[in-house]
């Protein structure tokens, strides 16, 4: 037993202190962090526009213009195709020619991803509000625009919430394929160390039980401000 502990101390020394490794880590922490909440923004601003769009029609014109078609087909798209695939198509491809930064380009492919899945979580929010509430905003004479704004964009995003939340930790664990582009994200730096040490599982285990505590955090976190939200609504 006591070889086992000091087979795990070497280990750690090995794959964490020497060289300042552990500083690899950190920076891939504050890497994925960053990632993750810049396309939680893009993610819940666009998906709010897309719901919209999927819920209406507009005539531009002469011509009709369906928002729904394109929405829809956006959203199909978007979540028929590997996340992996999209990030280097924005990268070697679409915003090749760009002085982007890899991880402005990796938000923003995260973001324009997270759209399409946010969109379907608000929609669902919208249409689950009591059509009596656009009907009681209406009566009050307010516009149709300024009943969704006020009345029920803040309800469906309050019935979203645990989806929304949801979505935030699964973009989180995502944020691991980052390293395909060549960004030194928490996996990455975690592959980075293993190839100098040799050694995979410790990087590894080190990686995952940083995940697991941030995600524990994170629903710990998301569950107490849930039942806040819904004690205020409840007032």
């Amino acid at each position: 037993m006591s070889g086992f502990f000091e087979g795990l101390a070497r280990d750690f020394t090995n794959n964490l202190i020497v060289g300042d490794r552990y500083l690899l880590i950190l920076d891939g922490l504050k890497t994925t962090l960053i990632i993750a909440t810049g396309a939680a923004i893009i993610g819940v601003l666009l998906g709010t526009v897309l719901a919209l769009m999927r819920l209406s029609d507009v005539k531009i014109g002469k011509k009709w213009f369906i928002l729904r078609s394109l929405s829809g087909a956006y959203v199909n798209v978007v979540r028929g195709t590997p996340m992996v695939v999209q990030l280097m198509m924005m990268y070697y491809v679409i915003l090749s020619s760009t002085s982007l930064s890899k991880i402005t380009i990796s938000i923003i492919s995260f973001g324009l991803n997270s759209g399409a899945y946010v969109s379907e979580m608000i929609r669902g929010g919208i249409m689950a509000v009591d059509k009596g509430q656009e009907e009681a905003g209406r009566s009050l004479g307010l516009s149709r625009g300024l009943t969704m704004r006020h009345i029920i964009l803040p309800q469906s995003i309050r019935i979203a919430i645990p989806s929304l939340f949801n979505e935030f930790i699964m973009l989180l664990k995502e944020t691991s394929i980052v390293g395909f582009i060549g960004l030194m994200d928490l996996t990455k730096a975690s592959d980075f160390i293993r190839s100098r040490t040799y050694s995979a599982f410790f990087p590894l285990l080190i990686v995952a039980a940083i995940y697991l505590l941030i995600v524990t955090v994170l629903t710990s976190f998301f569950s107490k401000l849930e039942r806040r939200l819904r004690a205020g609504a409840n007032r």
